[in-house]
């Protein structure tokens, strides 16, 4: 007989309020007067500041300022910084605008400040659905997790990715895809959010190669932007170590976000479909293939990923310290021994970009 429960609270949790659409963006005003909340601060990284600007603009005297200065992996300072300014100006809500920095950066600074959260995400990282949030405090990411940063609304404008390099979107669906995979054999996990990470694992492999072959097509780019919502829902089910190692080699080595999910991701599957073969199954099912750990590594050729860390700067130097730390800040949901020799593996593979086998 089947017999399972849920931690409740961040698990499982997902926004009340999800707007998908071409041009949803334009109603941005609309949903700040949904919340009650005139004096929004709209948060971006510098490289978004345009589009930021837009935002602040459609927002007009609802929006008491922007803050165009989010980074990867969210820095303790950085997150310090934004509270300080956003509480200095008065916010009563906040609007993240772009990737899963500049979503960061907001959950961050919720997390201390209790403003209500409106996440317009520009890639794919499924981060905005979550009340999950990795802050790098001493050269470690480390995941924090609170009600306070579950975004109340998400904004969905397929539209707003189209101009998105191919390089980076590819890199962002896999981030999305590694939370689809990393969930299914979670115990914190539901079932209705593993439906979701199914489907969402289907959508993607479908919509990426097309937005490969031709990154303009808007129809495309919202296939891809529906699997990663669903990635999105799915992160909220819980992670293990799949999520574990990525944020080793983002957090303490820099490896870009999207990347650092990418490279591990084929061997973590590999590795787990030998303690979680039912629910592997299942998903290779969905995904139309035999062994998920190849199919993954195959897409990432395809759409002109790298496969090899040795080529994102990681050394065989540091496969021992990114092992050790990932052991050391390990959460306990992997189906499989989070072990010094299981991770030294892993990232082994990785380093070489050994295509993994069943």
């Amino acid at each position: 007989m089947r017999t399972f429960s849920t931690p409740g609270d961040v698990y499982n949790a997902v926004p009340s309020r999800v707007v998908f659409g071409a041009g949803a963006v334009d109603r941005i005003d609309e949903e700040v007067e949904r919340l009650g909340a005139s004096r929004a601060l709209v948060v971006s990284t510098p490289g978004r500041g345009a589009m930021a600007q837009r935002v602040v603009d459609r927002l007009g005297a609802r929006c008491v300022g922007l803050l165009p200065e989010a980074i990867s992996q969210v820095p303790i300072e950085l997150a310090r910084k934004g509270r300080a300014r956003a509480a200095e100006m008065g916010a009563d809500c906040l609007v993240s605008v772009g990737g899963g920095a500049s979503i960061g950066l907001g959950k961050a600074i919720a997390l201390e400040l209790a403003l209500p959260v409106i996440a317009v995400p520009t890639t794919y990282s499924g981060s905005e659905m979550t009340g999950f949030c990795g802050i790098t405090i001493d050269g470690v990411k480390r995941m924090h997790q609170s009600l306070r940063m579950l975004a109340g609304t998400v904004v969905y404008d397929p539209a707003l990715s189209v101009g998105l390099p191919l390089d980076v979107s590819a890199a962002s669906a896999m981030n999305a895809l590694a939370h689809c995979v990393d969930v299914v054999y979670v115990p914190t996990v539901s079932p209705v959010i593993v439906q979701a990470a199914m489907e969402g694992a289907r959508a993607i492999l479908d919509a990426l190669p097309r937005v490969a072959r031709r990154p303009d097509d808007l129809e495309a780019r919202g296939d891809l932007l529906y699997g990663a919502h669903l990635a999105g829902a799915a992160l909220a089910g819980g992670f293990a170590l799949q999520h574990g190692v990525a944020h080793v080699l983002g957090g303490t080595y820099g490896v870009s976000h999207g990347l650092s999910h990418a490279l591990v991701l084929p061997h973590v599957a590999a590795y787990n479909a030998r303690f979680a073969p039912e629910a592997m199954g299942r998903l290779a099912a969905v995904m139309n293939v035999t062994d998920v750990g190849g199919a993954i590594f195959d897409l990432m050729e395809t759409v002109g990923l790298p496969t090899r860390l040795a080529d994102v700067g990681f050394s065989r130097d540091s496969i021992e310290e990114a092992a050790r730390i990932t052991v050391e800040t390990d959460n306990g949901n992997n189906p499989g021994p989070v072990t010094m020799e299981a991770v030294r593996g892993i990232l082994d593979d990785a380093l070489e970009g050994r295509r993994p086998t069943a």
